[in-house]
């Protein structure tokens, strides 16, 4: 069983030759290699070559050859579909380009026929911002890695990056050409997947985007029923800030997000899927004075001190509101922090309270290490799901573990924090 990792930084590496592809393509369009290759002006011979090594990469027969010609197999439509989508981001990136450039141009990155090298070189100077840090990233020198920015910026007509003293930045040409360059790329990746899934593979890599409410139980659950009936699939989280996540998912580098839902106008362009309802609630170390106190309120909380995230978390927002709501004055925070192992052992330690979802402690419950306290608090009600880019065609392993995740939270009335893994 492959164990889930935080480590992404390969995530935008697909496993077929995208240099390959555009001869593909040209053979799905026009029905021979003969026709492809006038097109494209490159020899048959070459054209049936990138059309057999694409074949071997994926495993599988990707034309019907007739004297007819060629049309696409079942796998063959299956990466025609992929392709085009990948094109058609390619498409966006040059259309933008041009209207940021007067000098915009045409050339093989719009097609993804360009040295793959350096559409890695593209994704690891956008990721790390330093040309050293990319060249290490790649294995090669620096010199190397700004002699292959230096070419494509010259080839598109437009700059990528501003250098400075703390590194490089995208321009916003850049920022465009390595959006939707990671979007493209992640099609190519799922093609491969959607191949294996028609051979009978489930294979390929899942990356989710996890925020504090799906972390504690659905996600871990939800990978571990996974791998139980696939142990071929491998998983990756990315944990993070709510605005690092969603550019993550955005740009194709994460399949889909887990966790509190913002309100939509947080969310343009994404796919917002409820799951379940989560209320906070008031906790504390067993056999800590309120356990015992009999209806206690709100405002007896306030003789004790508190540990809650940092100022400006949904968290520490809700827990603002709740108090300013009813009229009562805020109580003596005393400790900052988002751990959850820190939070744990602060409050078995101490008489300290905090505001939390109930199911991120849901074992310290369980075996009564912490106690929830009897107070309703229904302002602080949120819903829990997924976010996905709108137009979504998530990969085989991806739809698999998506499934998983409905299957879960999908026991009606229900608390999440009472529901009970069946592994």
């Amino acid at each position: 069983m492959q164990p889930t990792t935080t480590r992404l930084s390969e995530a935008a590496a697909p496993s077929v030759s995208t240099r390959h592809l555009r001869a593909f393509h040209a053979v799905c369009r026009y029905g021979s290699v003969s026709q492809a290759s006038t097109v494209l002006c490159r020899a048959q011979s070459a054209v049936t070559r990138a059309v057999l090594q694409l074949e071997s990469e994926l495993g599988a027969p990707l034309f019907e050859r007739s004297v007819h010609g060629m049309l696409p197999t079942r796998f063959g439509q299956v990466l025609l579909r992929r392709v085009e989508r990948a094109f058609a981001y390619m498409d966006t990136a040059y259309r933008d380009v041009a209207v940021l450039s007067r000098d915009a141009r045409r050339t093989g990155l719009y097609s993804l026929h360009m040295n793959e090298r350096r559409l890695k070189a593209l994704i690891e100077l956008s990721r790390r911002r330093h040309m050293g840090a990319a060249a290490n990233a790649l294995g090669i020198s620096q010199p190397a890695v700004s002699l292959m920015l230096r070419d494509i910026e010259h080839e598109i007509g437009a700059a990528l990056f501003e250098r400075g003293v703390r590194g490089l930045h995208p321009t916003q040409a850049g920022e465009t050409v390595i959006w939707q360059l990671k979007l493209a790329l992640n099609e190519v990746r799922i093609a491969a997947d959607e191949v294996a899934a028609i051979r009978g593979l489930k294979q390929g890599e899942v990356r989710v985007g996890v925020l504090s409410l799906g972390r504690s139980y659905v996600l871990p659950v939800a990978i571990t029923r996974l791998l139980r009936k696939h142990p071929e699939l491998k998983i990756s989280t990315m944990e993070g800030s709510f605005e690092v996540q969603v550019a993550a998912l955005r740009a194709g580098e994460i399949d889909f997000m887990l966790g509190a839902l913002r309100p939509p106008q947080h969310c343009k362009g994404l796919s917002r899927e409820p799951l379940i309802n989560d209320m906070m609630a008031v906790v504390c170390r067993a056999g800590h004075p309120l356990c015992t106190r009999e209806n206690v309120s709100l405002a007896d909380t306030l003789e004790y001190e508190w540990v809650l995230p940092h100022s400006g978390t949904p968290t520490r927002n809700l827990f603002e509101t709740l108090f300013s709501a009813r009229d009562i004055s805020q109580p003596h925070i005393a400790l900052e922090t988002t751990d959850l192992s820190i939070i744990r052992e602060v409050l078995l330690d101490s008489d300290m309270l905090t505001i939390i979802s109930p199911h991120q402690y849901r074992r310290e419950f369980s075996s009564g290490m912490l106690y929830r306290l009897a107070l309703p608090l229904p302002e602080t009600a949120r819903q829990v799901g997924l976010l996905r880019r709108t137009d979504d065609r998530p990969s085989p392993g991806a739809q698999l573990l998506l499934a998983e995740v409905r299957a879960i939270t999908s026991i009606p009335e229900v608390p999440l924090m009472d529901l009970e893994p069946s592994l």
